[in-house]
């Protein structure tokens, strides 16, 4: 992978740990039972989706 698209990998990386950081914050002040699992589930995959970017990255 050459360098400019290793550095959009990480971008959009970021963006998506980010993103996972504000959904879980909403779903933690705002939302209450199932509405706050589906959210927290969404706010994980999204983690994990952030790290798997960060690691294609690197490599």
């Amino acid at each position: 992978m050459d360098p400019m698209t290793k550095m959009w990998v990480s971008f959009i990386g970021m963006g998506l740990m980010v993103l996972a950081a504000v959904v879980i914050t909403f779903a933690r002040l705002k939302t209450k039972g199932w509405i706050r699992f589906v959210l927290s589930l969404i706010a994980f995959a999204l983690l994990i989706a952030g790290m798997i970017c960060g690691l294609a990255a690197i490599v």
